[in-house]
């Protein structure tokens, strides 16, 4: 290489951290989704680029500080995003402890932070003393805005960042985020041919053990891939749009800016197309509302039928949004699994931290209705609404019992940064937690937010005991076997014998 790269895109690892022993052999792999499409947008427009994923490559802090070296670039852009929505900000863990490495072996380098948590807390990440930039929203031009400076002259007149200026922190003018008349332009799709592989393309990325429908050898090659950008609800406990946000004022959240972009489905196409070329059928589609504006998602179900690539795949929707006339469609598209949005068990406190959008359905309907069209479903509880008792948790295992899909995921509640519900905890003087790993799911120092009724630490105990419970259930075992196999049934065994451990619960 005769010059510089003009940046180099980290994806740092917290996997340990944030999911423990779990992440040794079932936790996901995923690609850096939005180093992808970051690294292409600044190529497209003639900027040298690289990525280096130390999770994938399982690299050591020292490690990856060496690689980062070998890898000369202007700016150094830790894109600190992730699987689960909360993962903008626990894997702040891993960006800022190799940032801070870093700096302390070559001080000189010029680092940067974009993602879900900086454009939550812009003015706190910014303070970091390992942080010279931020990218404020999904960084797409604030980025490019950057990078055509030498970075360090006129750096307020840069709209869309974060600096210092001597010493002191400062944000700038905000940026647009990419309009969706020019989504296929100037998100020119992903620079899979960046990534790191061992034999063959995508052969370091692994996907959901449920995804392999259990079965450890179908779970690479594994990629994930956007058709579209956010969501237009606005529940309280999520965070999600807030990389949409265009307003630097303090208090902003995600419900701020509930706006969907969408790339066209013919361009869309070219990208399943060149997965399928590079070996990959296991994909993830990770829309947070794929199953939303037949406008999009129709055509491309038709040009992934008649493609006849051969996929495997699951993305998302809402209960109230599943429209049965189509499930016939996502099947032969390649769309085994449906993530389902359950949330809770009782209607009353499901209603109000979705503020009134979600529309009342039958859901033991929609998801009978789903199975029944030859779809596995995965469905989503959350334990620990601020309005939630042990009795409505119960009403929510309960239902999940009861329902008893071929997978189940079980959070406790959390007041993620950039959610309404972190400013309604600030505001009642509700204890948040005081560290990135805090906000972690699955994390030793997990620590929810109390409901109204219950401690953080009840609700943490009832959330472990539940998905104990679910995964222990004769009935849900034995569903494993018959519609997977005995083999899965036992990998199943093996991953509910794992243990969390919890400083909440006093391990």
């Amino acid at each position: 290489m005769n010059r510089p790269l003009d940046v180099l895109f980290v994806n740092a690892d917290s996997s340990a951290l944030a999911y423990q022993d779990l992440s040794k052999d079932f936790s996901a792999i995923e690609p850096p989704t939005w180093a992808l499409l970051l690294a292409q947008a600044c190529r497209s427009n003639g900027f040298g680029v690289a990525i280096l994923d130390c999770g994938a490559e399982r690299l050591s802090e020292e490690q990856s500080v060496k690689r980062i070296e070998e890898m000369p670039a202007r700016l150094v852009c830790f894109v600190v995003y992730g699987q689960n929505p909360n993962s903008g900000t626990t894997n702040m863990i891993g960006a800022t402890s190799l940032a801070r490495k870093l700096k302390a072996a070559k001080p000189d380098t010029k680092t940067c932070f974009v993602g879900s948590h900086t454009s939550a807390l812009p003015m706190e990440v910014i303070s970091l003393k390992e942080v010279d930039f931020i990218l404020l929203n999904e960084g797409v031009y604030a980025l490019q805005n950057l990078l055509r400076t030498d970075l360090q002259s006129s750096l307020d007149q840069v709209k869309g960042i974060g600096h210092k200026q001597g010493g002191a922190p400062m944000l700038n003018a905000p940026e647009m985020v990419v309009p969706n008349e020019r989504m296929d332009i100037d998100l020119p799709g992903y620079a899979w041919d960046l990534l790191p592989y061992k034999n063959t393309p995508l052969d370091l990325y692994r996907a959901h053990f449920w995804h392999a429908e259990f079965n450890h050898d179908l779970r690479t090659p594994f990629a994930a891939i956007y058709t579209s950008l956010g969501c237009k609800f606005k529940c309280d406990f999520c965070m999600i749009n807030i990389v949409n946000r265009t307003d630097n004022a303090d208090g902003v959240v995600s419900a701020n800016s509930p706006n969907m972009r969408f790339w066209s489905p013919q361009f869309m196409l070219k990208e399943f197309e060149k997965l399928a070329a590079m070996g990959a059928k296991t994909i993830r589609v990770s829309d947070e509302m794929f199953f939303l504006n037949k406008n999009y998602y129709e055509p491309l179900l038709d040009g992934l039928i008649e493609r006849q690539l051969d996929l495997r795949m699951w993305t998302y929707s809402r209960i109230d949004t599943v429209r049965p006339q189509y499930l016939e469609k996502f099947r032969k598209a390649g769309i085994n699994w449906l993530a389902l949005g359950v949330e809770a068990g009782n209607q009353l406190v499901r209603r109000e931290v979705s503020k009134g959008s979600f529309q009342d359905v039958n859901i033991r309907e929609v998801i009978k209705t789903v199975r029944e069209s030859g779809l596995y479903v995965i469905s989503n509880y959350i334990f620990g609404f601020p309005e939630d008792t042990h009795d409505t948790m119960q009403q929510t295992l309960d239902l999940a019992l009861e329902l008893n899909t071929e997978m189940a995921n079980m959070y406790p509640c959390q007041a993620l940064p950039g959610s309404p519900l972190y400013y309604t905890a600030k505001a009642n003087g509700w204890k948040l937690p005081s560290s990135p790993s805090g906000y972690g799911f699955l994390s030793y120092d997990s620590e929810p937010l109390p409901t109204k009724h219950l401690s953080a630490a009840q609700v943490l105990k009832f959330r472990d005991e539940a998905w104990k419970t679910y995964f222990t259930n004769p009935a849900y075992l034995q569903s494993v076997e018959k519609t997977f196999g005995p083999q899965q049934r036992k990998n199943v065994e093996a991953m509910a014998s794992f243990r969390l451990k919890r400083k909440l619960l006093g391990d």
